[in-house]
């Protein structure tokens, strides 16, 4: 059975991730980290996440070079992800991650490790939402530069990032599917005399507000017609039962940096 750690086990992505380990029978919950001086260190993850202790107490992350575990699962922020990752390379464990918002020296660093350790890296770990990526290639290359395109996408209030991973990750896909450079046709905002829209730019639109747990639309807008294609997630078990798959997969696997279209066997390699 692969034991499972995870990184941030006190935030609302760990309490989760907690749950989802316990509803599989492929893995088993080995240790939980939190940041060095968190009130909740000591607490069993357990009553955190549904009110019934299961033995497993949060630990400091300073505690993670001594734990046993197979796999660390971190949705928290890049310095903390990047720590936790320099620990899994030292005792040769995998790594899930799904946090978001790092820079491109800390994406190399993820890379490098990857020559050692076998890492899952996403936006988003929705086998709904890895799907749509699918679906956005092939409507993508068949509408092409007769359709603009936009991204919509909306999450809860303490989300720090904008837009979200998801939504670049959207964005990527549209670019590549339309034989574009994401980082030159992109347009992030509009405010007051823009002019008219350029055919081969895509848009993107943030909405931050309640409790929204992750909605991404992209419209492809035509002359005399329209396609949106969306996913709405209402519940982040979705997010935490796709990284606990990841999880179980990644614990089968050589060093080498992958993504859910591999664990869902999506991949066109």
């Amino acid at each position: 059975m692969t034991r499972v750690a995870i990184n941030g086990a006190a935030g609302r992505m760990g309490r989760e991730l907690a749950v989802a380990c316990l509803r599989r029978d492929d893995l088993s919950l080995a240790a939980a980290f939190e940041a060095p001086g968190s009130d909740s260190i000591g607490q069993d993850i357990g009553r955190l996440a549904n009110g019934e202790d299961l033995g497993v107490a949060i630990a400091s992350a300073d505690d993670r070079g001594t734990a046993e575990f197979d796999v660390l699962i971190d949705f928290t922020r890049p310095g903390p992800c990047l720590a936790a990752l320099a620990d899994c390379q030292a005792r040769g464990a995998a790594m899930v991650i799904g946090t978001t918002g790092f820079d491109e020296n800390q994406l190399e660093t993820i890379e490098r490790a990857a020559e050692q350790i076998a890492i899952v890296i996403a936006p988003n770990f929705s086998a709904g939402v890895n799907l749509t990526l699918k679906l956005l290639d092939i409507a993508a290359k068949a509408l092409g530069d007769d359709f603009d395109i936009e991204v919509v996408e909306a999450h809860h209030r303490h989300k720090v990032d904008a837009p979200s991973g998801t939504a670049l990750r959207i964005g990527e896909v549209l670019a590549d599917a339309t034989g574009r450079d994401l980082s030159d046709c992109a347009v992030y905002a509009r405010h007051g005399h823009t002019g008219e829209r350029e055919r081969r730019t895509i848009g993107f639109q943030t909405i931050r507000g309640g409790d929204i747990v992750g909605e991404h639309t992209v419209l492809f807008a035509g002359d005399g017609e329209r396609v949106e294609i969306t996913h709405k997630a209402s519940s982040r078990q979705t997010f935490a039962g796709g990284a606990m798959r990841a999880a179980a997969w990644a614990s089968d696997q050589g060093p080498g940096r992958y993504d859910m279209t591999d664990v869902l066997g999506l991949s066109d390699d």
